[in-house]
């Protein structure tokens, strides 16, 4: 337990500096983007004068090192700014993209572990045989195609051809779930690659596992071989499957933008990529600092799991 409390407290640490680089790099390069948001906000036609009130409104002529003094006093505070088209809070924004995000994330994450743990154990299992041959080959395929092409390829076939479902969340709202059948093609495509990755990662744990000393050991032993694959070689081999699992989250919750905008799903993606095209700065720098905070937590926590399952691996994220 000492150097398990050793750990947590050097990824602890380690999570501290990362996060304040976040910040300190999500506002460099914010401030690095093209354009200008009093430009953007005064119309086609701008009159210098009226830009150059707007950007006195926005306090865009204060010096770069006042504004990062202001908004990271703010964000201690929970603070993450407000809206320059819109004059809302940032956290509104957050808000009301964090619920269909979420939900898909939460559905994609509760097919993905038995599906990528299970079929990892069962190439494993068979390793060399027909059944490892197929999963392999058919992840390997899986993986290969884009998210946009997949996203495309299913909308095609059973939104526009069979008409079995929807081909977008339009006309729906958030309330994804009143309206179950708009989340499957969605999670689909957010499910396929993750899968093939975790499969593909497991099996390569359980095999190195299985053909180490100490699983060897504990069939001479007389120990059955289920027991040994569940209770010995899947820890060790579930180690590295955890930090992959806790990217994936990572990836959902943090909005993929790709799949969002092809399904028009009201997520924290697509109210990203609105803000980019806006050039609404404070609502760009809030979101991408949740988004930095949470990647830091979750390999944090990912990193705990797996020096609890397999402390001699030394794993981190």
């Amino acid at each position: 337990m000492s150097g398990l409390r050793s750990f947590v407290a050097r990824r602890l640490l380690l999570g501290a500096v990362q996060i304040v680089a976040v910040v300190l790099l999500v506002f460099a390069l914010t401030e690095a983007l093209p354009g200008d948001a009093a430009v953007a906000l005064a119309g086609d036609q701008p009159d210098p004068a009226r830009v150059e009130a707007i950007r006195t409104a926005m306090e865009l002529d204060r010096p770069a090192w006042e504004r990062l003094a202001d908004w990271a006093a703010g964000l201690l505070h929970g603070d993450l700014g407000t809206s320059l088209t819109s004059g809302r809070p940032v956290a509104g924004y957050l808000a009301d993209g964090f619920g269909p995000t979420l939900l898909l994330a939460a559905l994609t994450v509760v097919l993905l572990v038995p599906a990528g743990v299970g079929l990892g154990v069962l190439a494993a299992r068979y390793e060399g045989r027909l059944v490892d041959r197929l999963i392999s080959s058919v992840t390997l395929a899986v993986y290969a195609v884009p998210e946009f092409a997949l996203g495309v390829l299913l909308v095609t076939v059973f939104a526009l051809r069979l008409g079995w479902l929807p081909p977008t969340a339009v006309g729906h709202g958030t309330d994804l779930l009143a309206h179950p059948g708009v989340l499957v093609l969605p999670v689909l495509v957010l499910l396929a690659r993750p899968v093939c990755s975790l499969v593909r990662l497991v099996r390569a744990g359980m095999i190195d596992a299985l053909a180490s000393p100490y699983v060897a050991h504990a069939l001479r032993c007389g120990v059955p071989g289920a027991r040994v694959r569940r209770l010995h070689a899947l820890p060790h081999a579930l180690a590295p499957a955890v930090q992959q699992l806790a990217r994936t989250i990572d990836w959902l919750l943090c909005g993929v933008v790709v799949v969002e905008t092809l399904f028009v799903v009201p997520g924290l993606g697509t109210v990203l990529l609105g803000a980019v095209g806006e050039r609404d700065v404070p609502v760009v720098q809030g979101l991408a600092v949740v988004f930095g905070v949470v990647t830091v937590v979750l390999n944090l926590g990912a990193d705990v799991v797996a020096h609890r399952l397999a402390p001699r691996a030394g794993v981190a994220a």
